[in-house]
């Protein structure tokens, strides 16, 4: 576990050139990338957990995406390709294990080939290597119990523990002098003649500049920090379940259905973990806390900000079908086997047993858009990441590196 470097049980050591809120993936890389770019900055990494990587580094599936779902020209797009490959030789680099295992993107109905068709040259053009649209029996070779009219093969997807990446991101920023502090979460901020004064449960941090890397909280940090911002994430709940020992030879690496692209979301799928089990789900449930792990998990408080908040309502009235249908699926299992029985028509009740969950920090616009790309808010003396959806960790060097720029420029900071 990363603690801070002084030894200290207080963050009252000094004025920080940067503060980075928020222990994750992203902002550990930032951490880490800031430091090699200039060295001798001070930078102090904020966690409010007692370990890094708790919530959405710790929770997501582990899989390092290939860039094929993404509109040519996004961020998601820009960042996922060259983040996968800087990814792959980061872990090269550093000893940390890895699986290439492959995925296939099935077409379950003649009505979903121009979709299937549709990603395979959202793929192409993002400079995805080796995609192809295979038949039916190049199917069963790939996954022997999978069954599609059609299905896209992307070969380079692969597997991996996000946590451990995150780990040795804190690592090397430690290693460069910078210091993490966890269980310090950020209750207040207030602008100094130095900067910003973080009140923490660990004592007062003075940083001159602040990169918000809050994920779930990132819209409370910004507006704590004064900014006027239409975005508020609203939590999603994923559920899975997890596939009995004796079943998981029905899956040998990646298997996912074709998208509907009105939502972020990537629909009910199976994926191998690089620790050997398999995971079916996730369903997409709203989530009753920002932390909302388990159904019974429930804070007044933060539903209460979504349900005053405008968008949230506007999102229900275009979703509210979809959003019953996830419901549905939440609480019968007998639905969740069904639509699993799309991509592998021998699953049986007995095959899954309860799995984990995963909480999505969803950017919703006060217009209730759900946000589908990165969304990074340029502040005073602070930058915000309002919305790091997936593919986020597999992107995590890239959108560092990005956020180092920015903060490079907007700080007036030196290299070198």
């Amino acid at each position: 576990m990363a603690t801070t470097t002084s030894g200290s049980d207080s963050v009252e050591t000094r004025i920080y050139d940067v503060a980075i809120v928020g222990g994750g993936i992203i902002g550990l890389s930032t951490a880490m990338q800031l430091l090699e770019r200039s060295p001798n900055l001070s930078v102090a990494v904020m966690e409010k957990e007692p370990e890094l990587a708790r919530h959405q580094t710790g929770h997501n599936s582990g899989v390092i995406h290939s860039g094929i779902y993404y509109r040519p020209g996004s961020w998601k797009s820009r960042f996922c390709v060259g983040g996968k490959d800087r990814l792959i030789e980061f872990c090269d680099q550093n000893e940390i294990e890895y699986d290439e295992c492959g995925k296939v993107i099935v077409a379950t109905h003649e009505s979903e080939l121009g979709r299937l068709q549709d990603l395979y040259e959202r793929g192409v053009a993002n400079g995805v290597p080796d995609l192809e649209v295979v038949d039916s029996e190049r199917l069963t070779e790939i996954e022997p119990h999978t069954v599609g009219v059609r299905a896209l093969w992307a070969p380079h997807t692969g597997i991996i523990d996000y946590t451990q990446v995150a780990r040795a991101y804190a690592g090397k920023a430690q290693g460069s002098g910078g210091d993490i502090f966890t269980a310090a979460a950020v209750k207040s901020v207030r602008q100094t003649t130095d900067g910003n004064a973080l009140e923490t449960d660990r004592g007062t941090l003075q940083a001159r500049h602040v990169i918000n890397c809050g994920g779930l909280y990132a819209d409370q940090l910004a507006r704590m920090m004064g900014e006027d911002t239409d975005v508020r994430i609203i939590p999603f709940r994923g559920e899975y379940y997890q596939l009995a020992e004796a079943s998981e030879q029905l899956v040998k690496g990646l298997i996912y259905p074709v998208p509907d692209p009105r939502f972020p979301f990537l629909g009910v799928h199976y994926t191998r973990s690089i620790h050997g089990y398999v995971e079916a789900g996730p369903n997409a449930v709203l989530a009753w806390a920002r932390e909302g792990y388990r159904k019974s998990d429930i804070s007044i408080s933060e539903t209460m900000g979504a349900l005053t908040f405008p968008g949230f309502w506007k999102m229900t009235a275009k979703h509210w079908r979809t959003g019953m249908q996830e419901m549905h699926r939440s609480y019968r299992k007998s639905v969740f086997v069904n639509d699993l029985r799309k991509l592998i028509p021998e699953i049986q009740p007995s095959d899954l047993e309860p799995g984990g969950s995963g909480v999505r920090a969803q950017a919703v616009a006060a217009n209730g858009a759900l946000l589908d790309d990165f969304h990074i808010l340029r502040g005073q003396r602070a930058l915000h990441v309002l919305n790091a959806p997936s593919p986020g960790a597999t992107s995590s060097l890239a959108i560092g590196e990005y956020l180092t720029d920015l903060a490079l420029e907007d700080f007036g900071l030196q290299t070198g």
